[in-house]
């Protein structure tokens, strides 16, 4: 059986420095289903990668480091 690999961006305007990399990657990586978790500090973005990601556990989880989600 091949699992299919999802992938899910958000952009999270607040992320600044190496901290907010640490605190997102953290919590985001805790979520069951994530792979990977990428986080660009210049482009603001949070790319998730895994199987069956839960997008309002993602978002909670992003809130819990500490930081929203635009949109």
């Amino acid at each position: 059986m091949t699992t299919r690999v999802s992938e899910i961006r958000y952009s999270v305007p607040a992320i600044s420095c190496g901290h907010c990399v640490t605190a997102i990657s953290g919590e985001v990586g805790r979520v069951p289903g994530v792979s990977e978790v990428a986080v660009d500090v210049d482009a603001k973005i949070v790319t998730v990668r895994g199987d069956g990601l839960d997008d309002a556990a993602l978002r909670a989880a992003i809130d819990e480091a500490g930081y929203d989600v635009a949109g």
